[in-house]
């Protein structure tokens, strides 16, 4: 138990382990000892010979010895003072009999000084066959004595204001410091409270304080309080105070001394960070331009101004988005123009305030001029005088409110972000008596350079979003024509309706004969991405339709085309920075013949149309579904369908019908309930159907609904003609005959040339039999059917040739022409303006 608690002994000094046989150590090994050495005590063992056999890292660092050095030496090298030979065994025995000893010794440091130690010496206990002493020591340390004078002196001109109040809390002490701090004598407030001498103090608070610490004799520290002090009257200061008890010998409260510092500048920039994070959470919530100009106003009022205004450049305002851009040269300042985006008071409906939001200001604080908002510094005027010469010349209204409301200092900030001036805020007090300060400046500037950020944040936005649906509204069709096949009419509503951008597209295309292309289409997606893709495909469609192809074949070239555009979209890395989503894209196309009032329809992924009777009896006809634009390999199909006269035919995109509340099989029927009766206006009937959309839409939506017409026949004449060259002057004369009863005799010159020239090349040409088709429509349509697949090509005839200007004169005489392919054979059509 003995050889136990000697290993332990130091009072949380260092562990120490002899150098013995047995731990592989001794004085060629390196010899330190222990696992745990974190008490500051050097530390050693010493064996009953005044051999060293144990050294510490602490050791080392008192006497600059290393353990190397030291193990296997004598301890007494390492003292430095007079042998004495009988206080040595006094203390050997002492410790042998159990008993330790502690006493000053000095001792040799190895850079030859004199170190003075208090040491202590272990009972004895053994380490294997020796008997050994753990000998620790540390440094002894001179005190400073301090005398009286030296105190009082501190307490007097102490940085810190102190004071010592009683139990009554009536001052009975204070030091200069916190005299200067209250600006009150001393002789004045010895003897007096707090809430008697300074009551711009938050004194009854304070006064709580102090008797909660006379209560619970708990001391308080560092408690922060704005107040007033004759010494500043006219700047609120922050103040800490520190609060404990005074007691006596018997450990009774007699009073309490409390010390306070002024942390005004602390106080200031603590409240300054604070501002401005909490105008990071206020300011800029939306990308709209007034919105944003208006937050910085209302954040600023009462915060930091009785009123304040934000005037912007007029080019930031426009839904072009542009400001006046910073050069080396400098922008040029002459004609610029700015208006009130926002403004707040104190006084309700900002009285103060000349001009309104929306409204021209021209207000720059003289003596400056519009040149202070590229290159000048914010403006802090502490103290407005309305008598001031240029103010009265220059802003004559001005000098009148400030004289009307108090307005007694401004603060007025150029508002700059990324190189471009955006205009001008202004900060104005009135009711707060404190003037403005340098370090109001410095808040200002940073509440306007965050607000700024987020004004040119959505002053960007503007101009990219105004493009953006430029882009739409170029993309989209401008008018919708039907000629006299059907009367349409669309609706179109994006799935963030303050974005407006999205990729759902419809289109109604005039076809030959009369006839008339509905398409409506869905791209995955939405915003610009799916826009772009949106044009892309509708210009393909348009194309597709203009060279007369039949629905399933005109999907199955725009699905060639997307795989195309996907191919190419993932060999372009400069794809990644707009990407237009191709694949996945839905379409549905269809074309009306009035003449037939047949409607040949197909689908690629598209929801099926919906088809309404004159007698208001509703279906969606199952078309072949055919897959999604994109995947190729796959067939599309063509359905045709006879419809009655002021029948519905209805296109839309599946937003329509589906969102995450309803199935789509609710959704059709909602649909249909919405086109009955049919014998609505059709903007009617958009309107029912703009009804079923929910709020807010997960998709874009787009409807297009068409009302079909049927050509009579009085509108139509047709003809067989023999092939054989004679029978183009009866054509001729049959065409001749047919203007007149139509009463379209103006016609018949270019109408016969047109008649003999297809009906000619058809004869000539094609086998088989050719039919000659008059249709009477918006314009006067001339068809020529033949058995032929052929095309016919406009050439430029030599002089010398006798033939070749056939189809170039019909060229030149009709509105336009062509040729479309049947599974019969082509017609070659021509429309002539009536």
């Amino acid at each position: 138990m003995r050889e136990a608690r000697a290993w332990r002994y130091g009072d949380g000094g260092e562990d120490v382990t002899p150098a013995t046989p047995e731990s592989g150590k001794g004085p060629g090994a390196e010899p330190y000892i222990g696992t745990e050495e974190a008490a500051s005590d050097a530390a050693a063992i010493v064996t009953l010979a005044g051999t060293v056999i144990g050294w510490t890292r602490s050791a080392e660092e008192l006497l600059g010895r290393s353990a190397r050095e030291v193990v296997g030496g004598s301890v007494g090298r390492l003292v430095d003072m007079p042998e004495d030979p009988g206080r040595v065994a006094a203390i050997m025995e002492r410790c042998r009999g159990g008993q330790p000893w502690s006493g000053v010794v000095t001792l040799s440091h190895r850079d030859g000084r004199r170190v003075e130690v208090n040491l202590r010496v272990s009972a004895s206990f053994q380490v294997g066959d020796d008997e050994c002493f753990l000998v620790s020591a540390r440094e002894r340390m001179t005190r400073w004595a301090m005398g009286q004078s030296v105190l009082d002196g501190f307490l007097t001109r102490s940085p810190v204001g102190m004071a010592i109040v009683d139990m009554d809390l009536h001052c009975i002490w204070l030091n200069n410091t916190l005299e200067s701090i209250g600006g009150i004598p001393r002789d004045q407030r010895l003897g007096r409270r707090l809430s008697d001498l300074l009551p711009g103090l938050e004194a009854e608070t304070i006064e709580g304080v102090m008797r909660k610490v006379l209560r619970t004799g708990e001391p308080v520290s560092d408690f922060e309080y704005l107040g007033w002090s004759w010494a500043d009257p006219r700047r609120q200061h922050a103040y800490s105070t520190s609060f404990f008890p005074l007691v006596d010998v018997e450990g009774a409260v007699t009073g309490i001394c409390y010390m306070v510092l002024d942390v005004t500048d602390r106080w200031n920039a603590r409240q300054l960070i604070s501002l401005v994070n909490e105008a990071g959470a206020c300011v800029g919530s939306t990308l709209d331009v007034m919105e944003t100009a208006q937050e910085l106003a209302d954040f600023a009022v009462p915060r930091f101004a009785d009123f304040a205004i934000v005037d912007l450049l007029e080019p930031v305002l426009s839904t072009e988005g542009h400001g006046t851009w910073l050069s080396d040269a400098g922008p040029a300042t002459t004609g610029l123009v700015m208006r009130r985006a926002g403004m707040s008071s104190v006084r309700e409906g900002c009285p103060e305030a000349v001009a309104q939001v929306g409204e021209p200001v021209d207000f720059i604080p003289p003596p400056h001029d519009l040149g202070l908002l590229v290159n000048g510094e914010p403006v802090l005027i502490p103290v407005l005088n309305p008598d001031n010469p240029q103010w009265v010349v220059e802003q004559p209204s001005r000098t009148s409110s400030m004289r009307e409301f108090g307005l007694h200092s401004l603060i007025s900030v150029p508002m700059r972000a990324r190189d471009t001036v955006l205009g001008l805020t202004t900060f104005v007090r009135s009711r707060n008596p404190a003037p403005f300060t340098p370090d109001d400046v410095l808040l200002a500037r940073e509440l306007v350079a965050r607000a700024a950020v987020c004004v040119d944040n959505a002053r960007r936005y503007t101009r990219e979003h105004h493009a953006t649906l430029t882009l739409q509204h170029s993309l989209l069709p401008h008018t919708l024509e039907g000629g006299m096949a059907v009367d349409v009419a669309s609706m179109y509503l994006p799935a963030d309706a303050k974005d407006g951008v999205g990729g759902d597209w419809f289109d109604v295309i005039p076809l030959s004969g009369a006839r008339v292309g509905l398409v409506v289409g869905d791209v995955v997606g939405h915003g610009l991405s799916a826009a772009a893709t949106m044009g892309r495909l509708r210009t393909a469609v348009q194309t597709l339709a203009d060279m007369d192809l039949p629905p399933d074949e005109l999907l199955a070239h725009l699905d060639d085309l997307v795989l195309r555009l996907s191919e190419e979209e993932s060999h372009d890395a400069s794809a990644d920075l707009i990407r237009t989503t191709v694949m996945g894209a839905t379409c549905l196309y269809a074309i009306y013949d009035p003449v037939t009032r047949n409607c040949t329809l197909a689908r690629a992924g598209h929801p099926p149309p919906v088809l309404v009777t004159p007698e208001g009896r509703v279906s969606f006809p199952e078309l072949p579904a055919g897959p999604p634009l994109g995947l190729g390999g796959l067939p599309f199909e063509a359905v045709d369908i006879e419809l009655a006269e002021n029948s519905l035919i209805g296109l839309y995109t599946d937003g329509l019908i589906e969102d995450d509340e309803r199935d789509v099989e609710v959704g059709m029927a909602h649909l249909g309930d919405a086109l009955c009766p049919c014998d609505l206006p059709l903007e009617t009937l958009c309107a029912n159907v703009r009804s079923l959309t929910s709020t807010p839409q997960s998709d874009d939506v787009a409807f297009l609904v068409a009302r079909t017409h049927a050509l009579s026949a009085d509108h139509v004449a047709s003809w067989d003609v023999a092939s054989d060259p004679a029978a183009v002057a009866g054509a001729r004369a049959l065409a001749t005959r047919q203007l007149r009863e139509w009463g379209m005799e103006a016609l018949t010159m270019q109408t016969e040339l047109v008649v003999s020239e297809l009906v000619t090349n058809a004869v000539r040409y094609a086998p088989g039999p050719v039919r000659l088709r008059l249709l009477r429509a918006s314009r006067l349509i001339c068809e020529v059917t033949d058995t032929s697949n052929s095309s016919p090509r406009l050439r430029h005839a030599r002089t010398t040739d006798e033939g070749g200007r056939g189809l170039f004169l019909v060229a030149q005489l009709a509105h336009r022409w062509g040729t479309r392919y049947t599974h019969e054979g082509k017609i070659i059509w021509a429309e002539l303006d009536s």
